[in-house]
């Protein structure tokens, strides 16, 4: 049933509970199988709550568990309304919400808007009605261009964004063939969403993580697109480049929609997926009747490099407004951060810092489930990737499974827990033995513990109070910021050499201190 409005100061913070919000974002297939077939599951996710309180945060974000034939992994959607049984079903979910809450951890959950699976009863009974008929106009199907596609739009995944059907029309898919994109401006396609959307609200989930929330509007006539334009999604577009294929302004009325079904369920929310450069661009996302929240990546596009990261700070700051800005690092769709830092030791030690520089800012942080191990990614053999950027690419892209190995809980040898059966979806390194949550459970030097340290701090300490950062000045290489209103201060030295820490009583640093000295590749919390 929906959620009784309530009008009291109380009740209204605690409907704004995301503004500062440490979600943890949970690649089901990867982060507990409770049945044994190799693949995580909602039982899974489940047996694992006690894990995720005892680490310290305060909500779940769980990709797509949908009805699927998984051509994506779950991103190809067959049926927004009921649980692939890959995963478990509607009572597993329940059961999961029900548990979640009672440890005092909100769950939201992905919806996928811009496109369906092929394999949705919409797109089967678009291919058997023909051209020009209502079915049809659920997607984009056209004509083409005598032999060729109706523009020269490309895939996200590789290849032409257009497949041909047998009776001569083609249809777009942004993505994978196996995922059409939806026309939004079809009543239906409007109706459905909303109906989906309730559907899980009424189950009692907390809010929603918009996939491709820079997507499904696309421009009229559908014109071609700059061949200088690449794919929105790795990050990399040239902002002077104008990419029809995103961000039309169109797509603030879908968001406008989902803000209003959420509006009747006091207390939930919407965060954006937001591959868009211009700060002013991504600032309309998050206007007060649209998103709550949109997903900046800059911080987890930066170097580790000071004047990166601090360059990435301010603009995310900026884009925002009145809406608390968003941190991650690392997700399902980019190289791990120990990885991408260098590596090893070295990008052990940087991302050490990063998580107490990520933790500090005032908002709203995700942590990617494995990052509080400091899993790296995995350099997997050929014949074990799966991601369809892998294959329509024919090879020349390795894709995403690296950054999606199962999670090592304990034990060992492979899978560590993971799995009570033989054999997991992507294999686990053996020498994953020493990043077991186990094995660094009680080792007060482990990632595992800096986490859990600096979870309990934020979320307790009134140091972290404020919306505004101050900086300091600093030694190149280096920076160090202060939370207005609060007053913690967070220096982080990417140099090469040590520099003196910033006065102040110390809270928790993410390497041994030298002296008064702040060594490099080192980040610490003063008062």
């Amino acid at each position: 049933m929906r959620r009784n409005a309530r009008a009291d100061a109380t009740t209204e913070a605690q409907d704004a509970w995301w503004r500062d919000a440490v979600f943890y974002q949970v690649y089901v297939r990867s982060f507990a199988d409770a049945n044994g077939d190799g693949v995580g599951d909602l039982d899974g996710v489940r047996s694992r709550l006690g894990y995720l309180e005892l680490l310290g945060v305060d909500a779940l974000w769980l990709t797509p568990f949908f009805r699927s034939p998984m051509a994506d992994h779950g991103y190809d959607v067959a049926d927004p309304r009921d649980v692939d049984p890959l995963f478990g079903d509607l009572a597993a979910f329940d059961r999961l919400i029900e548990e979640a809450h009672k440890h005092s951890i909100k769950v939201t959950v992905d919806l996928v808007p811009n496109h369906t699976s092929d394999q949705h009863a919409w797109f089967q009974a678009a291919l058997a009605a023909g051209p020009g008929s209502a079915e049809r106009g659920r997607y984009h199907f056209r004509d083409g261009r005598g032999d060729a596609p109706p523009n020269n739009w490309t895939s996200v995944f590789g290849g032409p964004a257009w497949t041909r059907v047998p009776d001569g029309q083609w249809y777009l898919h942004l993505f994978a063939p196996q995922q059409p994109d939806l026309n939004w401006d079809a009543s239906d396609v409007r109706v459905d969403l909303v109906e989906t959307l309730r559907f899980w609200l009424d189950r009692g989930v907390d809010g929603f993580r918009i996939d491709v929330a820079h997507g499904m509007a696309k421009p009229a006539g559908l014109p071609d697109m700059d061949p200088e334009a690449v794919a929105v999604m790795a990050g990399a577009q040239n902002p002077e480049v104008l990419d029809p294929r995103f961000d039309d302004d169109a797509v603030h009325d879908v968001h406008r929609l989902i803000r209003k079904v959420l509006n009747e369920y006091p207390g939930t929310m919407a965060v954006g997926e937001i591959w868009v450069d211009s700060d002013d661009r991504f600032a309309r996302y998050v206007r007060p009747d649209e998103l709550h929240l949109g997903f900046n990546f800059k911080l987890a596009q930066a170097d580790f490099d000071a004047d990166a990261v601090r360059t990435a700070i301010e603009r995310s700051l900026a884009a925002t407004g009145d809406a608390p800005p968003t941190w991650t690092l690392s997700n399902h769709d980019v190289v791990r951060h120990v990885t991408r830092y260098g590596g090893g030791d070295t990008g052990l030690r940087r991302a050490r810092a990063m998580a107490l520089v990520e933790l500090a800012l005032p908002g709203v942080a995700y942590l990617y489930n494995g990052e509080e191990l400091g899993l790296p990614n995995v350099e997997l053999p050929d014949w074990a990737r799966q991601d369809p950027m892998y294959h329509r690419s024919g090879g020349a892209e390795k894709g995403r499974d690296g950054c999606r190995v199962p999670m090592p809980w304990e034990g060992e040898t492979t899978p560590f827990g993971f799995t009570t059966g033989e054999s997991t979806w992507l294999p686990v390194p053996q020498e994953w033995g020493p990043l077991t949550a186990e094995a660094q459970l009680e080792d007060p030097g482990s990632m595992l513990s800096l986490y859990r340290q600096a979870l309990e701090i934020r979320g307790g300490h009134a140091s972290f109070s404020g919306t505004e950062v101050e900086w300091y000045g600093a030694p190149p290489g280096c920076f160090a910021f202060r939370r207005k209103g609060g007053g913690l201060i967070c220096a982080l030295n990417t140099s090469a050499a040590s520099v003196p820490l910033p006065p102040g009583e110390i809270l928790l640093s993410s390497a041994p201190l030298d002296g008064e000295l702040l060594p490099p590749d080192a980040a610490v919390w003063l008062v």
